[in-house]
């Protein structure tokens, strides 16, 4: 494998893609015989089959269905690596990429990003939202991400992390639902209710189901949704009601409404890295954020 070049994972990439050597060729603007003759070259290297070849068409082996997906990544992380390269190169005194979780994205991100061209205005940050704690995770411990605002608890031993805040989860509902009329709602208030909810493997998942469950009921997860902006589109939408960080505030969404809930679950928010990853950069762009001391991985 250590002979396996990038060139010839741009080839293989375009073969799988379009199924077809003639319209790779023709993307990749060379020839096709050569073309074929790389990817037979990169059967023989990996000693596998990777394609199986007709005269109609291409399709992948087992083998070659996983090295596409790999060869992906690869790729997209040679083309970061480029680009950050190219960055310092004119100047920049670093290059960091951080992920930002949920609610976080549009609240805390904004306020580290300025803090960055305030006290780091040579540093470039490549910035990615919206994301999960366990994808940021697997981003951490791969390198594919330097920092991480996520929320725990983490199952990682490979990362330190540092606390930030604690959030209180509320509900929200569509503005004409009968107990948008009330003060503070009880959970079990929800409990015939159908739900909009994170991804099984969030954070705040985990919490608000246990939670529902300490109140006496299962919540009926009719959706799920990634993203806090769609998630509150459809609640926005009557399709359900949710559970959400306090930080929604951010969100101005017509059609919807936040009730506090009496003895709320709450969730953390936390900054993490990789351990064995702490250099001068990131230790000064960790000192953005105003909080305790870190601690190991999962102790948070």
């Amino acid at each position: 494998m250590d002979d396996v070049e990038v060139r010839q994972m741009r080839y293989f990439i375009a073969v799988a893609e379009e199924k077809h050597f003639g319209r790779a060729a023709q993307r990749l603007h060379m020839a096709q015989p050569p073309l074929s003759q790389q990817i037979k070259a990169l059967e023989e290297q990996l000693g596998t089959q990777l394609l199986v070849r007709t005269t109609r068409k291409v399709d992948l082996t087992a083998a070659g269905a996983l090295l596409l997906t790999r060869a992906r990544l690869l790729l997209a992380e040679v083309e970061k690596l480029e680009q950050d390269v190219k960055l310092v190169g004119q100047g920049a005194s670093g290059v960091l990429r951080v992920g930002f979780s949920g609610t976080a994205t549009y609240r805390l991100m904004p306020m580290i990003v300025q803090a960055a061209r305030v006290h780091m205005p040579g540093l470039r940050l490549n910035v990615q939202g919206e994301m999960l704690t366990p994808e940021m995770e697997i981003a951490l411990e791969e390198q594919r991400v330097d920092v991480a605002v996520l929320r725990p608890p983490i199952r990682s031993n490979q990362l330190s992390l540092k606390f930030l805040e604690k959030d209180e989860l509320v509900v929200a509902l569509p503005e004409d639902h009968e107990l948008a009329s009330r003060g503070i709602l009880d959970l079990a208030d929800l409990a015939e209710e159908p739900f909009i909810s994170y991804p099984l493997s969030s954070a705040v998942n985990t919490i608000s189901t246990e939670a529902c469950r300490q109140a006496g009921f299962s919540p009926h997860i009719v959706q799920e949704a990634q993203e806090t902006s769609t998630l509150l589109s459809f609640v926005s939408a009557g399709m359900g009601v949710a559970l959400v960080p306090t930080a929604r505030r951010m969100f101005g969404l017509q059609g919807l409404v936040f009730r506090q809930l009496r003895n709320a679950p709450a969730v953390d928010l936390a900054v993490a890295w990789k351990t064995d990853n702490e250099t001068a950069l990131l230790k000064k762009f960790l000192d953005l954020f105003k909080a305790p001391a870190p601690t190991e991985g999962n102790q948070a």
